[in-house]
């Protein structure tokens, strides 16, 4: 509820402004979706350690499961290295350029829970 209304108040906020909304489809316009935030980008509560671990790891592993990147320490943007400087992360963790095997998961599980 709290970042529905931050994202309420920033559009009402950038629309007066003079923000632009991009165009959104039929069936985003009948859901309310409007043309300024990202599609499909959620929120998710983190319930506990597990979780929180759970999602960090989706997050350092997206760019190699999208093909932006072949190992998560290829990932130039990710906040990877400093996991692994903090000493949560081997380096080589899902790292295929050295022998590595990729985590066992798709994550779908995350995915999942996002839209629960």
């Amino acid at each position: 509820m709290r970042w529905r209304k931050i994202k309420e108040h920033f559009t009402d906020g950038y629309l007066t402004q003079g923000g632009r909304e991009l165009p959104v489809t039929p069936g985003q316009a009948r859901k309310g979706m409007r043309g300024i935030w990202q599609p499909r980008f959620w929120e998710h509560t983190i319930r506990d350690e597990e979780d929180f671990r759970r999602h960090v790891d989706y997050i350092h592993y997206n760019p190699v499961k999208h093909g932006y990147a072949s190992c998560p320490h290829a990932w130039a943007w990710s906040s990877f290295s400093r996991w692994v400087d903090s000493g949560v992360y081997e380096r080589n963790w899902c790292c295929e350029c050295r022998d590595d095997k990729p985590p066992t998961t798709d994550f779908k599980d995350i995915e999942q829970t996002a839209r629960e």
